[in-house]
């Protein structure tokens, strides 16, 4: 009897509670959270090697699915010196991809950089390759006058 049941726990892929993956990769599947565990390690890495001060701060991009956030940020107090993200009213009422507003994004926090006297600033993508909206906010950025 116990035969019978390991080969059919065996039929249908299910032994010791595993279940194989119907994809035909031998049921290796990368953990939830696995991804994001990645990204965290080489943000930190990133973040070992750079830092910024009050004049030039650090120009740290988020990127969510639907949004992208970046910010001026002062290491040495701690603080946030400026903020821009594609859910400013300016910014979402425009239509357009969210590559398209990732620029208007950089475009934006330049502006508010060059009010408070800053021109320099360090790049700081977030642990996410530079490509895509990162990329863009970076060109926007540096369309309105930031320099890295």
């Amino acid at each position: 009897m116990k035969d019978l049941i390991q080969l059919f726990h065996k039929a249908s892929g299910s032994i010791r509670g595993t279940k194989s993956s119907p994809f035909g990769d031998g049921g290796i599947k990368m953990k939830l959270g696995e991804k994001m565990q990645r990204r965290q390690k080489i943000r930190f890495n990133i973040r070992k090697k750079i830092s910024g001060t009050a004049q030039k701060p650090r120009l740290s991009v988020f990127r969510s699915n639907t949004e992208i956030y970046a910010q001026l940020i002062d290491d040495v107090a701690g603080v946030t010196l400026a903020a821009s993200s594609s859910k400013d009213k300016a910014i979402a009422a425009q239509k357009g991809t969210k590559s398209e507003k990732s620029k208007l994004v950089g475009g934006a926090l330049a502006q508010k950089a060059r009010e408070l006297g800053l021109e320099k600033v360090v790049f700081d993508r977030g642990g996410n390759l530079y490509h895509g909206r990162v990329k863009m906010v970076a060109e926007g950025a540096r369309e309105g006058g930031l320099v890295f």
